[in-house]
């Protein structure tokens, strides 16, 4: 959850301060100087939306250095990072990758993927992870961020969240343009975008852009079951060490789990919560992973 959350917030903050940076250089009055010109509008906001989306795409691995405090092994200093730089190599050659950097950082059992491309990536684990998980568990995990990386999905949450970034600018100002309006519908001297228009695209940007986030995380949810698939198949097509880790990461009781399971664990939330969650209930996923085995 940790990547997708880190560039949630970045590209989040991204168009917050770039819809502040075009009101204070003016470019909404060019923008409706005659009225609303909503094809131009448009135009203007897939620049701005694609351009915040690929920038927090390139930004993503310092940030998640950053943010998380991971240590990338330049050098083994121990048996287990030579065996966590080992065991990646071998599964990115598995999936045809380039190697990707190996970093711990210091926290709960976890673990993320993060990076611009295929061939510039990043797999990291939590030391949290390493002490609660067996080698079998941690390589499934680490199959499972091989895959995420493989199957390219920090490139298609970029399309995605660019595609969500465009209607929400698109939206933010066309409701700020009809509320400015209706403001100052009897002062017919005053010209361009006034200060009510301002502040609701401001307000707009936020709330559009956290309602818009329910649809990233609904892409995001799939792209996790895929991931799972991903890691059995990097696993000699075998989804148990995939499924034991996720039973030792939600606690859940080692014994087959029915197929309809409620929608409910350490991994998802519930209700309305739920449809902010960037992975699955882990019953969810066992359950899919037990239909493959």
């Amino acid at each position: 959850m940790k990547r997708v959350l880190i560039f949630l917030a970045t590209n989040l903050a991204i168009m917050v301060v770039l819809g502040l940076v075009i009101n204070l250089l003016g470019l909404n009055r060019f923008l409706t100087a005659n009225g609303l010109n909503l094809p131009m509008l448009l135009g203007f906001a897939a620049v701005m939306g694609f351009g915040g989306s690929f920038i927090s795409l390139w930004l993503s691995k310092p940030m998640a250095k950053w943010s998380t405090g991971a240590q990338v092994i330049e050098q083994p200093r121990n048996p287990t990072e030579a065996w966590l730089v080992d065991t990646v190599a071998r599964l990115a050659k598995n999936a045809g990758l380039p190697m990707p950097e190996v970093a711990i950082y210091e926290g709960e059992a976890n673990a993320f993927a993060t990076g611009p491309s295929r061939n510039n990536s990043l797999v990291a684990v939590s030391t949290g992870l390493l002490q609660s998980m067996s080698r079998e568990e941690v390589e499934a995990v680490l199959a499972h961020e091989v895959a995420h990386v493989a199957n390219g999905d920090m490139v298609t949450l970029t399309l995605i969240q660019g595609v969500v970034n465009t209607f929400v600018f698109f939206l933010a100002r066309v409701v700020g343009y009809l509320v400015d309006s209706f403001l100052r519908k009897d002062n017919e001297e005053s010209s361009g975008p006034g200060l009510g228009y301002m502040v609701t695209v401001v307000v707009c940007d936020i709330v559009f852009g956290i309602l818009a986030s329910m649809i990233v995380m609904y892409f995001s949810r799939q792209r996790e079951f895929r991931a799972d698939a991903g890691a059995a198949r990097l696993m000699g097509n075998n989804p148990r060490p995939m499924m034991a880790a996720l039973q030792r990461l939600g606690g859940l009781s080692p014994e087959p789990l029915p197929a309809n399971m409620a929608a409910s664990g350490i991994a998802g939330g519930k209700g309305w919560m739920s449809l902010f969650s960037s992975h699955p209930p882990i019953e969810e996923r066992i359950a899919a992973l037990q239909q493959r085995g």
